[in-house]
């Protein structure tokens, strides 16, 4: 820190990839694996394909936001930027920890979608019997005690504030955290004191939920490093409006006296859209974040660091500047873009944390001013090979045009299968396509094994794709449609579907790409204090 109190950097920036490094992965959310509860978790189905990925010389696993689900069960609107998915808790750990019996967790849900409205309530009464035998003192529950009261001790900063929020959410019937009474909105000290004690029970659950969470993603991390897999997650730009991150924390956003948000977030008019996109998050106040040196910024960033070892930054661009428009506007066209952090953010994170482990989501509209300050910091940016073929040789997604510092995919969550994507491509497109690949015209069922070969052979340092595409699936296995309100996030791999032909066709690619796992691959230098990977 300097005498007039801005920043100083004198750290030499190293990008997170060494120069001659290659390694391959895949992108598969947790919610989205094999199992028989509804929905993908943290237990043997997880361990399970990390060991696919192992043994396909994969170095990577990459999975969406883990944070609490929120509006359309959407991993971007998490309720908060440091609590975990209570969905994701494995029940088979439960039983194994001696907190339920087997009995507890029989059911039958379909195996190859998340049917939300009946795997949320089963969860929940998992959780309930849990909770209430560890209250009761087990044996098994007084093990596991010491580490729970230190967790709560050592998580305080963020859980008691996100306990409180769930439980009044759940007392409230889930409504919008501003049509609470006006002294829980406003945080009146009485009325919050008032409150932990009526509700006490439900906040320790919570407290309880997210102990368990912690203590099952620090048993996949460590099956993960011990396989020699990475994780890379993934943290929304923007946080939820209805979240205990604004709850708690008013005054890091733009918000009016009644604590509703003056500005949100959206994207201005372009080709896909007239109007522009609104997406109603709240603006941050970079003025008041900038003032405490972005403590809870990189508070945020510590939290899912503890679960993986390389952060995709989601709308990357918002560093630079976010397109704010005002609060009741109809469209996105009356917004304007305003100033993010810049350079400042990312010299007070490599002094907090000594590195910068993340990879930079510079898609979309994309200006000199973003990719200088992805450039200014040796971010590896993301190159969709789907985004490839409109006949331009200078198409910054084509191959011949990446850099060595970066990420390319096939597609990611917000893409068709590539599958689906070429069925809706047009003649003139299909040609680029076939004739970039220089050979003669295929089908459908050729185009994922050419992307994914595409990605794989070219100078990127690290080459990824969704499993719908290992699997050459189609649209049946979207995972996302953006601008869709709902149906989205419900895909899920059932286990016949793990096909050893395809996962042995990946493995003689990455081997032939020379992107395999060896003893002799650098994959991992050393780990910081907080268990994050730092590259060399």
């Amino acid at each position: 820190m300097s005498g007039n109190g801005a920043l100083t950097f004198t750290a030499p920036i190293e990008p997170p990839f060494p120069p001659e490094y290659r390694a391959a992965g895949l992108l598969l959310h947790v919610t989205s694996l094999p199992s028989p509860y509804g929905v993908g978790d943290l237990g043997s189905s997880a361990f399970s394909w990390i060991d696919r990925l192992h043994d396909a010389g994969l170095a990577w696993w990459q999975v969406l936001p883990l944070g609490p689900i929120g509006y359309g069960n959407s991993p971007y609107q998490p309720m908060s930027s440091f609590a975990s998915n209570a969905l994701l808790i494995s029940p088979d750990s439960l039983i194994s920890d001696g907190l339920i019996q087997a009995s507890d967790a029989q059911s039958h849900f379909p195996a190859d979608a998340v049917d939300y409205d009946s795997v949320v309530p089963f969860k929940q009464r998992l959780l309930e019997t849990a909770w209430a035998n560890f209250k009761d003192g087990q044996r098994s529950a007084r093990d596991l005690a010491p580490a729970y009261d230190e967790f709560c001790a050592t998580q305080a900063h963020w859980l008691d504030d996100y306990a409180l929020f769930r439980a009044l959410k759940e007392k409230y019937h889930g409504v919008y955290y501003l049509e609470w009474p006006s002294e829980l909105v406003r945080r009146s000290p009485n009325a919050l004191a008032e409150a932990r004690r009526e509700l006490a029970s439900q906040i320790d659950q919570v407290r309880f939920a997210q102990f368990l969470l912690s203590r099952q993603t620090d048993q996949l991390k460590e099956h993960a490093h011990a396989k020699g897999v990475s994780l890379i997650g993934d943290l929304p730009f923007f946080v939820s409006p209805d979240s205990s991150d604004v709850w708690a924390n008013p005054e890091l956003f733009l918000l009016d006296e009644q604590r509703r948000p003056r500005f949100v977030a959206g994207v201005p008019p372009d080709y896909f859209s007239a109007h522009g996109q609104l997406w109603g998050n709240p603006a941050y106040n970079w003025d008041a974040l900038r003032s405490t040196g972005y403590q809870w910024c990189i508070d945020r960033l510590r939290a899912l660091l503890a679960h993986v070892d390389v952060i995709r930054l989601d709308h990357f661009r918002g560093f630079a500047a976010a397109w704010h428009v005002p609060a009741g506007a109809p469209t996105a066209q009356t917004g304007r873009w305003v100033a993010g952090p810049g350079a400042s953010f990312f010299q007070a994170v490599q002094t907090e944390l000594g590195h910068l482990p993340f990879i930079a989501e510079d898609l979309g509209m994309i200006t000199a001013d973003v990719q200088a300050l992805r450039d200014q910091f040796q971010l590896p940016g993301m190159r969709v090979l789907q985004f490839a073929f409109d006949g331009h040789a200078d198409n910054p997604y084509l191959p011949h045009n990446f850099v060595h510092n970066t990420v390319a995919y096939t597609g990611t969550h917000d893409n068709a299968t590539t599958r689906q994507w070429y069925d809706e491509l047009t003649d003139y497109q299909r040609q680029n396509f076939w004739s970039y690949l220089k050979r003669a015209p295929g089908t459908s069922e050729d185009a994922a094994p050419e992307l994914m070969q595409l990605a794989w052979s070219s100078p990127a340092a690290l080459a990824i794709a969704p499993l719908q595409d290992l699997l050459n699936l189609g649209s049946e296995a979207r995972m996302n449609v953006p601008g869709r309100a709902e149906g989205n996030w419900r895909w899920r791999v059932r286990e016949d579907m793990m096909s050893s032909q395809a996962f042995q066709w990946l493995r003689d690619l990455t081997e032939s790409s020379k992107r395999s796992v060896s003893p002799a691959t650098p994959v991992r230098a050393q780990v910081d204090r907080e268990g994050a990977t730092i590259f060399r």
